[in-house]
């Protein structure tokens, strides 16, 4: 039928409540390549190169090529021990989810615990009345920031894709097949940035109407080979005639290291999905190992791209660093390639939120309309991203502010308090209690502050800004 070959999905057998839409989040939010598969099925399993594969394709984004600008925003010195700090956090946060998540499981004699389930599980058995009887809004409130989260990531590919391919289009007739040192050009665009962000707009929507997984996994495959390729020619550029970095400040301003913040912690995409890809491995007690492998190598990537990037153009680092790549025929392939695979990324991105989203909805209307109530809200809630986009073309301060108000909350303040939450029935140790007392602070005041600074830069004119602009033309 129609509604299943398109669609992927029978909608005589919906969820009818949000409880069990979002039940989907873990495994929509790791399986953009293939279906949730549970410990029980080792055959169907992921292998340890599979789901090293998977973690690193999740933490591969668009916020990579902005950490040169937050290394900017932080200082030579500071920005790189600042980001290995916080990756190091990070990782610490997904163990303690993975470790509630396990201990929940084993207690509920479950098989398999989402991130939005372990908060309501460890709030129903809490000391606290209140709590239990509304504990089913720990897993409302992971939702909701998944969601947010992840429409943020999709708005975020709307003006990184209108960017480049502005900078393509209007640069064109200049383009020569001699790689210079790009020189920052004061022009008037021929066209808005707007225009080309509408562009993109019908495309986007057609691609998302695809919802069969295993279809959607040739798109993932295409934007790993593409995104791998441009990234190989990103770094074969940065490393060479890096100038003098002894005239880049060791440390910035803290308004400025208050937008790192957010952009640090926005490109560490990995947290929503580690239960996920446990869950699917053949040999789930080897998880750790790659784990720790996978964050391991995106780490020392993240410091090295945002550290070369930024002693290669100082202080003309630009939001995203492919706008800083010389105007010449390689590098503009350069940025087609990592545009395709973004644009292909957008729609496994979106494929969280939509498995939130529409099952709820379709629940209230009859199956004669489900198809129809599908489509529209597909369409609905790309063209948001779009709008939103639109509405704030700023890249830099777009990732910067989404990494503070979801990402952070998702990362760093809510698994400490799940750990509080789940484990301080059982004699935790005043070390530890104070470890994750410590973490939540920590997040909230980088949520708080950091979310502070990038309304505030959004409000100045960009000429006044102290961050920089997203158009490529001043």
């Amino acid at each position: 039928m129609l509604k299943t070959s398109l669609l992927g999905r029978d909608y005589s057998s919906e969820p009818n409540s949000l409880d069990n839409g979002a039940k989907s989040l873990s495994e929509s939010s790791s399986t953009t390549t293939s279906e949730k598969v549970h410990p029980a099925e080792e055959a169907n399993g992921l292998t340890m190169v599979q789901t090293l594969i998977h973690l690193l394709k999740c933490n591969i984004g668009t916020g990579l090529l902005g950490l040169p600008l937050a290394m900017k925003n932080a200082g030579l010195l500071v920005g790189p021990i600042s980001l290995l700090a916080i990756g190091i956090l990070t990782v610490h946060c997904m163990v303690i989810l993975l470790n509630c998540a396990h201990h929940l499981s084993q207690r509920l004699q479950k098989t398999f615990v989402d991130y939005g389930e372990a908060m309501m599980y460890s709030l129903e058995t809490c000391p606290n009345a209140w709590l239990r009887t509304h504990s089913v809004w720990g897993r409302y409130t992971v939702s909701f920031l998944l969601i947010i989260t992840q429409l943020g990531f999709c708005s975020v590919y709307f003006m990184f894709m209108a960017d480049n391919l502005q900078q393509m289009v209007e640069e064109a007739h200049v383009t020569s097949n001699t790689c210079q040192p790009r020189k920052i050009p004061v022009l008037t665009p021929i066209l808005d940035i707007r225009f080309y962000m509408l562009t993109i707009l019908p495309f986007l929507v057609l691609l998302v109407f695809i919802q069969n997984l295993k279809l959607l996994s040739i798109f993932s495959t295409l934007a790993n080979v593409t995104t791998l390729g441009s990234m190989a020619l990103i770094f074969e550029y940065i490393v060479q005639g890096i100038p003098d970095p002894s005239r880049l400040p060791l440390m910035a301003s803290w308004k400025t290291f208050l937008l790192f913040f957010g952009t640090a912690i926005f490109t560490f995409e990995g947290v929503g999905m580690v239960l996920s890809l446990k869950n699917q491995m053949k040999q789930p007690q080897q998880f750790s190992f790659v784990l720790y492998l996978g964050m391991s190598l995106v780490i020392i990537l993240y410091i090295c791209l945002g550290t070369l990037g930024y002693m290669k153009f100082g202080s003309n680092t630009q939001a995203s660093i492919t706008l800083n790549l010389p105007n010449c025929w390689l590098y503009q392939s350069v940025k087609l390639m990592y545009s395709i695979g973004i644009f292909f990324t957008y729609t496994l991105q979106f494929h969280v939120p939509a498995e939130i989203i529409i099952p709820f909805v379709i629940s209230q209307v009859s199956e004669s309309w489900a198809l129809s109530v599908d489509l529209s809200v597909r369409t609905a809630l790309v063209c948001l991203t779009c709008v939103s986009a639109i509405l704030i073309p700023r890249l830099d301060l777009v990732i910067s502010l989404v990494g503070s108000v979801s990402s952070s909350a998702l990362a760093l303040i809510i698994p400490p308090l799940l750990e509080l939450i789940t484990f301080y029935p059982e004699d935790m140790s005043c070390v530890t209690i104070a470890k994750d007392i410590m973490i939540s602070i920590l997040g909230l005041l980088g949520c708080v502050f950091g979310t502070y600074q990038a309304l505030y830069e959004l409000t100045q004119p960009i000429n006044h800004s102290i961050a920089n602009s997203t158009g490529v033309y001043a």
